[in-house]
């Protein structure tokens, strides 16, 4: 089975509990309207890769850890896109969660999506269930206090702020958790891959900066100069669009480096690289922020 393949079997596998009998069906067609169609799947792409580059042998719990990441990822899609934040009208070219099914269940759909990730997590760890603690931990780390997407939506509420620790804790965190549990579900250590999703993470965020600026609505599938307009941190603003972009090349650089010796090494630079050829809009300079490979 392809991964895009496992992604989606993994999610659909997840969702399939919302559909129980006595379920609230808006709310379950929230949550399914928040998570399918998605997008790239980078997130949980990274975790089934370093699972196989670590030697998958747990494939249900790195399945579960993948799902869980980008149920997570989608769950702060849901919370960003809210009135009390962005009141973005659309994600991936539909209307936005809190536009189609109104605020109330907007705020519940992207809470149950958190839970969910948790649940999925725990179904899954009957094979192996010593690693489930380090993986609960570490997953709920890339999205709780201190440094993990909730700290990264509290600095937008914060007078002042340093764009790196935004920028990490927004983008960078979930990604480290996703490399991180990657190795974990496949029963490694997870400190040799944090850096490799740190700097993925924040070469996505970014990326986005960019787009925020030099790309289009029917690109995005969302608004653009919204950083501009909500006054928030952003590396095109603080740098510049060339500065910006020479900061991605850096990042995707360090990406690279950062991926450790082992059999799938080849396989993970060429995802980064794929990646950054995706995220970075086309402008003048785009073609040389992109390191060769």
């Amino acid at each position: 089975m392809s991964t895009s393949a496992r992604i989606e079997a993994a999610l659909a596998a997840a969702l399939a509990i919302v559909d129980a009998k006595g379920s609230p069906p808006r709310l379950a067609a929230a949550m399914r309207h928040a998570v399918f169609p998605g997008g790239a799947r980078v997130r949980p792409r990274l975790t089934l890769s370093v699972a196989r580059a670590c030697g998958e042998n747990d494939p249900v719990l790195s399945d579960a850890a993948a799902a869980a990441v980008e149920l997570l990822h989608c769950a702060s899609l849901v919370h960003d896109d809210l009135p009390c934040f962005d009141d973005a009208p659309l994600r991936r070219g539909r209307p936005s969660v809190h536009r189609a099914f109104g605020e109330r269940l907007a705020v519940l759909a992207g809470d149950a999506l958190i839970v969910l990730a948790f649940q999925s997590i725990g179904a899954a760890g009957a094979r192996a269930p010593q690693r489930l603690a380090p993986l609960l931990s570490l997953v709920a780390g890339g999205v709780g206090m201190p440094g993990g997407i909730a700290a990264g939506q509290g600095w937008e509420c914060e007078p002042q702020v340093r764009l790196r620790d935004y920028q990490r804790a927004k983008t960078g965190a979930l990604f480290a958790a996703a490399a991180g549990a990657g190795a974990l579900a496949a029963g490694a250590d997870a400190r040799p891959w944090l850096a490799l999703g740190e700097a993925l993470g924040e070469a996505y965020q970014v990326a986005d900066d960019i787009r925020d600026v030099a790309a289009s609505v029917q690109l995005l599938g969302k608004p653009v100069g919204r950083d501009l307009a909500l006054g928030r941190p952003s590396m095109a603003r603080e740098r510049g669009l060339e500065g910006a972009i020479a900061q991605f090349a850096r990042l995707i650089g360090a990406a690279i480096d950062a991926v450790p010796a082992c059999p799938g090494a080849a396989d993970l630079r060429a995802l980064v690289r794929r990646e950054a050829e995706r995220l970075l809009p086309e402008t003048p300079r785009a073609e040389a922020a992109v390191p060769a490979a």
